[in-house]
This record gives C-alpha cells, structure tokens and sequence, in this order.
C-alpha cells in the first residue's frame, strides 16, 4: 500500500515539475538578436520584434536559450525578454472577430506570424490587441505562446 502511495505521489510530483519547468517569454525590444550561443560574439541567427512569443529552454550567465513556434532555437539577452503575455499566428491566415465565438462578426484577419499581445481568454477563444489597434478574439488553438 505504501509503495502505491509512493509511486503516485511521485507521479503527481513528475507531471507538476515537468509543467512548472515550461517557462515561455516574449521580446521586449525591437530587432533583437537571436544568437548562435550565449553571448554577443555568437553569430546573429535572426532579429525579432517586440512581443515575439518563445519558450525557455536554458540560461546561462545573463543569457537565454528560447525556442520559436517553428522549432528554431537560439539564445537572446534576458534583460531583452518579458513575461508579458503574447501570441503568433501560427496558420496561414486566421479571423478576427468581435467576440469569442464564430457568430461574431469579423473585425480583421491576420498572416502567419503576426504577434498579438494576450487580453484575456474565455471558452477556447483570445482576446488579443495588434500594435496597430485591431483589437477582436480568435479561436485559441491557431495560436502560439501564452
């Protein structure tokens, strides 16, 4: 009996740990540069803008190694992140509408890889701002980031 008690609690522990450890941030700056390693001697794999959404994967001496909505990792400065929530497109192209649900009207449409500061969520769906001022919902799995 104990060892069931042991081996489900560790489980339990397991799966917590391993969904704490996913950590995601987004640029704070524009044209920031994404790096071949931790440092600025490291080629310039990419630059991105402010809000890009990437997932953690490692730090080392003030640097951060981060992983894109395609896979690509490198490292960028972390005083350049911020846990300010956004999101990218991650289809080709997706609606935006005036509420959370497909019988709302649509406000806008939006490309592959436009970045969205996260409102809020409800139901499956993200309210979501552009830097331009579209402000509407879209449903939630064409979307990448937090």
């Amino acid at each position: 009996m104990l060892r069931k008690v042991v081996f489900t609690l560790f489980f339990f522990l397991s799966i917590f740990a391993t969904a704490e450890a996913i950590s995601l941030v987004s640029v704070d700056g524009e044209n920031v540069n994404m790096r071949s390693g931790p440092g600025s001697n490291y080629s310039v794999l990419w630059e991105l803008g402010r809000g890009f959404p990437l997932k953690v994967l490692d730090r080392k001496g003030g640097w951060v190694k981060v992983e894109d909505f395609e896979g690509d990792s490198g490292w960028i400065y972390g005083k350049l992140v911020t846990k300010k929530p956004h999101l990218i497109v991650k289809k080709r192209r997706v609606n935006v509408r005036s509420g959370p649900g497909r019988r709302f009207p649509l406000v806008g449409k939006a490309n592959y890889g436009v970045v969205f500061k996260t409102i809020k969520a409800s139901n499956g769906w993200v309210q979501v701002k552009h830097e331009n001022g579209l402000t509407g919902w879209v449903k939630r799995d064409l979307l990448w980031g937090w």
